[in-house]
């Protein structure tokens, strides 16, 4: 891994009550994203996952229907760490989440059901901090940006509206994981050890990837450029684009 570009400016999160985060999969969003979630509930923030698959092809010698049921009890154990009660996971497949308006509308439902002030997703590149991005986190990035516009638009998908009560609804703030960093969520050691931990609950997953970087050092690692980037101890780095 490398650090993220310098220097990185501390985001300002003062107005925000409620964070939808929005990924593809189980263990999404442990790989530094928790750390901030859990400093985000620590102090009363209302923050809520929306995962578009279950991750039931994640696990190469396990049948998909085994898997499924297990990643998402790991999701549920991971978020209770971090002070997440609002887990929903979506029956989008497992590496094959379609680019189409279907993976939009459920998100900006989601979105018109919660309404965030920030909604957190993963990055759209190509090419991310641990190398080529999986189809499905592409996927995921570029849909979640398209139905934060759709769910602030009152004549898309107006059935949300008409026929189930939604109202429309503008997030202020997109908050991106990955490269390209702008903005850094300044993080307690607290928050940083359970980010670890709720990593450490996809025990299953994990261990069926034997190479795989302890949580421990990886978490450490990105929390620490971080917050050299950004002058603090320890901070996620984000890129952070003014929606609404």
């Amino acid at each position: 891994m490398t650090a993220p570009h310098a220097p990185l400016e501390i985001f300002d999160d003062t107005g925000i009550h409620r964070v939808l985060c929005v990924v593809a999969h189980p263990d999404d969003m442990e790989y530094g994203g928790s750390a901030a979630v859990a400093e985000w509930t620590s102090r009363g923030v209302e923050v809520a996952y929306l995962l578009l698959t279950a991750g039931e092809a994640g696990i190469r010698d396990r049948a998909p229907e085994e898997v499924g049921p297990l990643r998402a009890e790991e999701q549920r154990d991971a978020c209770a760490i971090v002070g997440v009660d609002e887990l929903t996971i979506l029956d989008f497949p497992d590496g094959l989440v379609p680019a189409d308006t279907s993976v939009r509308e459920a998100i900006a439902r989601r979105i018109r059901e919660f309404r965030p002030d920030a909604v957190v997703s993963q990055t759209w590149e190509l090419e991310a901090r641990w190398g080529l991005n999986h189809v499905d986190h592409r996927h995921t990035g570029i849909a979640t940006v398209d139905a934060l516009r759709d769910a602030d638009n009152p004549w898309v998908f107006r059935e949300q509206i008409t026929e189930d009560g939604l109202e429309a609804w503008a997030t202020k703030w997109l908050l991106v994981t990955g490269p390209a960093g702008t903005h850094a969520v300044p993080l307690s050691n607290a928050s940083v050890n359970k980010g670890i931990a709720s990593l450490e609950a996809h025990k299953v997953y994990l261990a069926a990837l034997p190479d795989h970087m302890a949580p421990g050092e990886m978490i450490n690692q990105i929390t620490a450029d971080g917050g050299a980037a950004a002058g603090v101890e320890r901070a996620l780095p984000v890129r952070a684009i003014r929606m609404g």
